[in-house]
């Protein structure tokens, strides 16, 4: 057997962390030449997200290939150049809606659902036609931020019509039940009356749908992540470090289930006195922007902590449509603006 034959069921040996073949099969292992001399060199190309393990990787074929008998010296070069292979064939489609947009925080409590109403207004006021999703079943907070305490009505028994508001077609647990009851549910209901939202409501044709997450990694961004055609995640955070480490959490897993990152919202950036204008950082600035840049993500928007977008929150009458001239209501359009620029450039 030649001494290159041997070094190649050597390195079958290694598997891809990966699609976790052996790196000769996987396509890891490139460019092997073997001089008479008894010179190796190789590539190993891995994926990106792996490059901790693809140094190990390295690490172990430099070390077996140096073991076998007429290798006199390895080198090894290390890329990273490969995509990792997009599972999205069991992802399927809604009928209809051309773009799904998730807002996801790793903490509650960070003005997510505020930001995800405003900014489907702000997208419905540019002339598009937008439904929003609001699939905390635990905490629904649609029906307040909207005005909304009507119940769905169905022609068939099956299919769910969607309410309309501020020209938004919206559906909601909160809208099946008492505001003031618990939702005491586990996790195959909740990923059962997700599913339901999605596939058994007349969405009818949309540009898009904004779907309002609950916060943290549970099932139903896993059940989104794994089964929709997403087009993308928005990461809301406030810009103190406690919210930023749970937001970094939510982040990277849209990442391994390969759900595209559109960008990251500062929320409550900063407050506004509604009565000098003054400004005060009250959970420090720029946090989020820090986060952004090291991660080489676009900041989307800073959104102050204003007591207009409370009270209109509170009253069911969002801002955008409230008080549309005002400066937050603008960087809600802002915000849109952006959103639009990523998936149509």
């Amino acid at each position: 057997m030649s001494l290159e034959s041997r070094i190649i069921n050597s390195l079958k040996t290694l598997l891809d962390p990966l699609s976790h073949q052996d790196i000769v099969t996987g396509g890891v292992l490139q460019g092997l030449q073997v001089t008479e001399w008894g010179n190796v060199s190789f590539i190993l190309d891995i994926n990106t997200q792996y490059m901790n393990e693809g140094i190990k990787l390295k690490e172990k074929a430099e070390t077996l290939v140096s073991k076998i008998p007429g290798v006199k010296d390895v080198k090894v070069i290390l890329t990273a150049q490969r995509k990792a292979p997009a599972p999205r064939s069991l992802k399927k489609e809604v009928p209809g809606i051309k773009h799904i947009v998730v807002l996801a925080s790793g903490k509650g409590g960070v003005g997510k659902s505020t930001t995800a109403v405003n900014l489907a207004c702000a997208l419905h006021k540019m002339g598009l036609s937008v439904g929003i999703l609001d699939c905390d079943v635990y905490g629904p907070s649609l029906p307040r931020l909207l005005g909304v305490n009507e119940k769905p009505t169905s022609d068939d028994g099956k299919i769910i019509n969607p309410l309309e508001a501020y020209g938004l077609k919206c559906m909601s647990m909160g809208f099946m039940m008492d505001e003031k009851a618990p939702a005491i549910w586990r996790g195959p209901m909740v990923q059962s009356a997700v599913q339901q939202m999605l596939h058994q409501v007349k969405w009818g044709a949309l540009d898009f749908l904004i779907v309002d997450l609950p916060p943290g990694t549970g099932d139903v961004q896993l059940t989104l992540a794994q089964s929709v055609l997403l087009s993308g995640a928005i990461i809301v955070s406030t810009p103190q470090d406690l919210a930023l480490i749970d937001a970094r959490k939510a982040l990277e897993m849209f990442v391994k289930v390969d759900v595209p990152i559109l960008g990251l919202v500062e929320n409550m950036s900063f407050f506004l006195c509604p009565h000098c204008s003054g400004r005060s950082e009250i959970f420090e600035h720029g946090g989020v922007h820090r986060q952004a840049l090291s991660l080489n993500l676009p900041l989307l928007a800073e959104i102050p902590l204003h007591m207009s977008i409370r009270e209109t929150s509170e009253k069911g009458t969002p801002l955008v449509y409230s008080m549309p001239t005002s400066g937050e209501a603008l960087l809600y359009g802002k915000l849109a603006k952006h959103v639009l620029s990523i998936l149509y450039k």
